[in-house]
């Protein structure tokens, strides 16, 4: 049994604890989670692989989305595979248009047996009435199109203005 604490990133804390079995799917983990915090579980989710610095690593979608039918998916992923020991951990995008994020962590690892699962045994906040706004920073990508490199861009390219592209 996997004791999982996800918290919505919020600047308020919204906290769920719940209890599933090791052999879930991350498909009916994302149902749980979902239904947890109040939503119908009706919109796209991807879980992502992350490290212990909350990194966004690998998606784990919703639905295969290869044109071959053989990528990964929350259908073909499970609890046990996908965090196999306790502190692992995941992110979890629900509602790519709202963009709801989670932070999912494992709490603890145990080998009882409990019925009645998936089950949430903690709940704390209220979701907000409206999503948090995410805010998107690049890198520092070293100024590379800084205005110095215009010239080696026109050397190597050509100036644009030199062009009529309206016989086009």
């Amino acid at each position: 049994m996997y004791k999982i604490r996800i918290i919505l990133d919020t600047k308020e804390d919204v906290i769920r604890t719940i209890l599933v079995d090791e052999s879930v799917s991350l498909e009916n983990l994302h149902t749980t989670i979902a239904a947890s915090f109040g939503f119908e579980g009706q919109q796209m989710a991807s879980f992502y692989r992350t490290d212990d610095e909350w990194n966004q690593g690998e998606e784990i979608p919703l639905f295969n989305m290869a044109e071959a039918g053989e990528d990964i998916s929350m259908q073909t992923c499970f609890v046990n595979e996908i965090l196999p020991e306790e502190n692992s951990k995941l992110i979890y995008v629900y509602d790519f248009l709202k963009m709801w994020t989670f932070y999912v962590d494992v709490v603890e690892i145990s080998s009882e047996i409990k019925e009645n699962l998936p089950e949430t045994i903690l709940s704390f906040g209220e979701i907000p009435e409206k999503e948090p706004k995410k805010e998107f920073v690049a890198e520092n990508l070293n100024d590379e199109f800084d205005d110095e490199n215009i010239d080696d861009l026109d050397e190597n390219y050509g100036h644009f203005d030199d062009y009529d592209f309206n016989e086009y």
